[in-house]
């Protein structure tokens, strides 16, 4: 009897529990949260198109041409394009979507509108990992890159012990994290502080590498690319594959939503200018190498567009030090552009209660979380010893970017009268397109990758149970209310 009188008690308690996971944040809160934002719009189109520059072109160009160019020869410009059109799918959701919900939460706002609680955590917990991680594995990159530049100008470098990663010797990577606290200490000023230092940074990059092809060109071989496809286009389809993280950051935009003077106008323009921006300068780079020495020579090299100028152009060490001065600058801007994505992430979970409110404090006088900021940069700088996790980056990107593909298709069927400043063309194949994509990328990934990605999942749905669950702002809406 006791039994039989508790299962509509019992039933009605899972319904409850199934609806807290799955309540969904109305768009029209979304918006109305980031007009009355506290972070100063201070942004325009070129400040939020260097922004999202400065996060995707970063250490990836100087060295990855090296990867690239075995497993596909000269087709390897080829495969720089599909890339980028695989990278476009994405880009146009997110396009569509940083227009018509103009904040800082990126995917993890998009995917509270669309999927509900527990997947816009998923989400927001992914791109810690993808933020956090990826800016700790540059930071490693450019202790290494500040070790070459040291070598080839006074002929000294820091020792491995506090130089490099765990693993090759190192114990203390000091670089790393001084690089870490450098750019905390610029965030820290103000975003208009942080755009200015970006736009430096930006051209300083894009000069080096137009200086390369410029030198590059000068002992161009039309002959290099021929035959253009000597290991056929299933090598042109793995040199895709290994270059598509090189396009990885231009997401970062989206996260400057609440600092965007007009989001609903810059930001879609602000995320397709700079893929197109990206893309044009890695064919070019790509084209001038490969002119420059026979494919075959690739294998191996790891500074590969020093080791192109060296072997096909000469000049001693003035090209590789002037080279080595731009993946410094390059790694620089890309630490500062993804930090700061990382902190206006966690700026946005915290307003929704589902992190302590302490993230979501803005600082009166410059604008910024600080909190946030010092505390997000200090755990950056203990992850740096944890390279081994870098690859779990892949991840966390590659489901944020299906998340927001699925939530275009969504939004079109169950909010199709919001205004939207962009949309993506031939919907909803094109998103779906961009969820295949992704989901053919997963499947790549190696078997430690995905162990590593398990244990930080497990890890976050043990904080949302214990605390996100709890302190989400939808927690204090009754039941039949709820999206």
């Amino acid at each position: 009897m006791d039994t039989v009188g508790t299962r509509p008690e019992a039933t009605a308690q899972e319904a409850i529990r199934t609806r807290r996971l799955t309540r969904r944040q109305p768009v029209q809160r979304l918006v109305g949260e980031a007009a009355g934002s506290p972070l100063r719009r201070t942004m325009g189109v070129a400040q939020l198109t260097l922004l999202s520059v400065g996060a995707t072109l970063g250490t990836g160009i100087f060295v990855v041409l090296g990867q690239a160019v075995p497993e596909a020869g000269p087709a390897v410009v080829v495969s720089f394009v599909l890339a980028g059109v695989t990278a476009l799918f994405s880009a146009l959701s997110y396009a569509e979507l940083a227009g018509m919900i103009p904040g800082s939460g990126s995917s993890y706002s998009y995917a509270y509108a669309t999927l509900g609680e527990l997947v816009a955590w998923v989400c927001g917990w992914c791109l810690i990992l993808e933020y956090g991680v990826s800016v700790a594995a540059v930071a490693v990159g450019w202790g290494q890159y500040v070790n070459e530049l040291l070598d080839l100008t006074f002929g000294v470098t820091l020792p491995d012990s506090l130089s490099a990663p765990p693993g090759a010797g190192g114990t203390l990577n000091i670089p790393a994290a001084l690089i870490v606290v450098l750019a905390m200490a610029v965030l820290l000023r103000g975003a208009r502080e942080s755009a200015v230092a970006n736009t430096i940074m930006v051209g300083v990059k894009i000069a080096a590498l137009v200086l390369f092809c410029a030198v590059a060109f000068t002992a161009f071989r039309a002959g290099n690319f021929h035959p253009l496809f000597p290991l056929g286009t299933a090598g042109m389809s793995a040199g895709a594959a290994s270059l598509f993280f090189s396009y990885i950051g231009f997401d970062a935009a989206s996260t400057a939503g609440e600092e965007a003077r007009n989001p609903q106008r810059d930001l879609p323009r602000a995320i397709i200018l700079s893929l197109i921006l990206v893309t044009a300068l890695y064919v070019l780079v790509a084209v001038a190498a490969l002119g420059a020495m026979p494919w075959k020579q690739f294998a191996g090299t790891e500074a590969t567009l020093s080791e192109v100028l060296v072997r096909s152009v000469g000049g001693g060490n003035l090209w590789p030090i002037l080279l080595s001065i731009g993946a410094v600058v390059a790694t620089t801007s890309v630490v500062l552009t993804v930090q700061y994505g990382q902190i206006r992430i966690l700026f946005a979970m915290a307003r929704d209660g589902l992190v302590p409110p302490l993230f979501a404090k803005v600082h009166p006088r410059t604008g910024v979380p600080r909190a946030n900021t010092v505390i997000v940069s200090g755990f950056i700088a203990v992850l740096v010893p944890l390279g081994s996790l870098a690859d779990a980056t892949s991840i966390g990107t590659l489901f944020a970017f299906m998340l927001v593909n699925l939530a275009v298709v969504l939004l079109r069927r169950r909010s199709p009268g919001i205004p939207r400043s962009f949309r993506v063309p031939f919907s909803p194949v094109t998103p779906l397109l961009g969820v295949g994509f992704c989901v053919y990328m997963l499947g790549s990934l190696d078997t430690d990758t995905w162990i590593a990605f398990g244990a930080w999942m497990a890890a976050g749905l043990v904080i949302y149970g214990l605390y996100g669950v709890r302190h989400s702002k939808l927690a204090r809406t009754s039941p039949e209310d709820l999206a």
